[in-house]
Order: C-alpha cells, then sequence, then structure tokens
C-alpha cells in the first residue's frame, strides 16, 4: 500500500516541479553581488572566465545591440529605425515615442520585451533568455501631446532594463524622466554598464542624469540619446571621477575581468 502511495506522490511531484519551478522567481546575480561583502576569487577563476565577452555595438539613438558569448542578440529601446546587422533576438522597448518602439516588430525577433502596461499595472520582466537573465525596474514617464487627458505622468510608464550575462549587469536607463529614489537604486542594484540619456531636455536634465550616473558609479557609461549635447557639459557634471575614452569604432568587446578601475564614459563614434 505505501509503495503505491510513494508512487503516486512521486509521479504527481514530477508533474509539479516544472510548474512551481516557473513560478518561482528568477534570481538576480546583480542584486545578490550589490549586497555581498566583497569576495575573494581564485586566479583559476577569473582565467576560467576570461573569455567570457559581450559584444555592445551603438546603433543610434538609444539603441544599443549586446551580442552575447551564447550568441543572443539584444536590441534595446527597438524601433527598427536603427538596426546593425542581423535581426536581435529579444528587443526591449519603451514608449516614450516611436524611436524608441514599434507595435509591429518584425515577426522573426523571437522575443519582444515592452516596458510599459496596457492595464495601468507596473511591467514585469524576470526572465532567462539564453544565457541572459533580464529583468526591468519601472519608472514613470511625462505624457506628450494626444495621450489621454489626465496627470502630467504616467505610473511605471518607462523601464530600466537590467541584462546579467557573462558575469557582467548591464543596465539600460530608458527614456528617463525623473531622479531615482533609494527605492529605485535598491532595485538597480549594481551595473558594471549603464547606458544613460544625455540630452538635457527630451528626457531630464543634465544634471539630474549626471547625478544618477555619479551614484550608480558605473565601472562603464554609455551616452545614449546624445543629438547635440557638448559632451563636454556632460563630463564637467559628473566630475573627475570619470575617465574619457573616444573612439572612431562603433562597437567594443567587454568581460568582466576587463572592466576599468576608474569609471570610463565611452563614446563610440562609428555610428
Amino acid at each position: 500500500m505505501w509503495r503505491l502511495v510513494s508512487a503516486a506522490l512521486a509521479l504527481f511531484g514530477a508533474f509539479l516541479s516544472p510548474a512551481l519551478a516557473q513560478q518561482q522567481p528568477q534570481r538576480s546575480e546583480c542584486l545578490a553581488m550589490a549586497n555581498a561583502a566583497p569576495r575573494v576569487m581564485s586566479v583559476a577563476f577569473r582565467q576560467a572566465t576570461a573569455a567570457a565577452e559581450v559584444e555592445i555595438t551603438y546603433a543610434g539613438h538609444s539603441t544599443y545591440t549586446i551580442d552575447t558569448p551564447g550568441g543572443l542578440r539584444i536590441a534595446t529601446d527597438y524601433s527598427g529605425a536603427y538596426q546593425v546587422g542581423r535581426l536581435p533576438d529579444v528587443a526591449t522597448m519603451n514608449r516614450a515615442h516611436s524611436t524608441h518602439y514599434t507595435l509591429f516588430p518584425d515577426k522573426r525577433i523571437p522575443h519582444v520585451l515592452h516596458g510599459w502596461s496596457e492595464d495601468g499595472k507596473p511591467a514585469i520582466v524576470s526572465e532567462r533568455i539564453g544565457d541572459t537573465f533580464i529583468r526591468n525596474v519601472t519608472t514613470d514617464i511625462r505624457r506628450y501631446f494626444g495621450d489621454d487627458a489626465g496627470t502630467d505622468m504616467i505610473r511605471d510608464g518607462n523601464s530600466i532594463f537590467i541584462f546579467e550575462v557573462a558575469g557582467l549587469c548591464i543596465g539600460h536607463l530608458g527614456h528617463l524622466h525623473h531622479k531615482l529614489d533609494d527605492s529605485h537604486f535598491a532595485q538597480i542594484g549594481r551595473l558594471d554598464i549603464v547606458m544613460v540619456p544625455i540630452d538635457g531636455t527630451y528626457t531630464m536634465s543634465l544634471d539630474g542624469i549626471s547625478e544618477i550616473t555619479k551614484r550608480l558609479r558605473s565601472s562603464v557609461v554609455l551616452p545614449m540619446h546624445r543629438f547635440a549635447t557638448p559632451l563636454d557639459d556632460f563630463m564637467r557634471r559628473i566630475g573627475q571621477q570619470f575617465e574619457i575614452d573616444r573612439r572612431l569604432e562603433r562597437s567594443f568587446r567587454m568581460s568582466r575581468d576587463a572592466l576599468p578601475s576608474k569609471p570610463t564614459v565611452i563614446i563610440l563614434d562609428g555610428v
């Protein structure tokens, strides 16, 4: 009798386990590492992971592509207007205006992730795609002409997307319209590489985005939404603790071991 009961429970558990696994929240290594004490890493481990690189390309406006060691291609604030090479496997979008999203993406893109929700609730992105864990932190966004009448801001209408791959924590601030509070920074965690809008008007002021950049203190800062903003204005506001690395290329490769020791703003002028 007990054998029959045990067999039945085991069979039930086999069917139940995958469902429970899908319901379990994914674990963010960037949050865990941000809250953990510094760890000693063996030389052998560092050498073993040194080859795990991502390639980041500035396609234009707010679109960067991230090519992962596992062959995944991610495009940020994807509208289809700024493309480099093949189609992305993952397209993240924000609905600030039509240069940051499209409601009619190419059907060959298997994963389209919206940074907003149509039901008034915060968009929730927390999934592993290939070798990358992707999550979001929502922020509010200003209304534009043609939006429904109401408050000046749409609550949770924008998303900061965070990509965790190859031991790196990569963040894209999206079309950010307001300062971040402590709860936002807690949800973001550590970012090794951050993409920040520096237009100074359409998103937020240069003073505001500079304060956020300084507090995040990422190893690599990638300006976007650049327009005609003098780079010197941005650099003067974030301070001398940041180096500047201006390149004629539109791409670079980075591993966790190769992160610069001093926070560095990388300008990719090859677009």
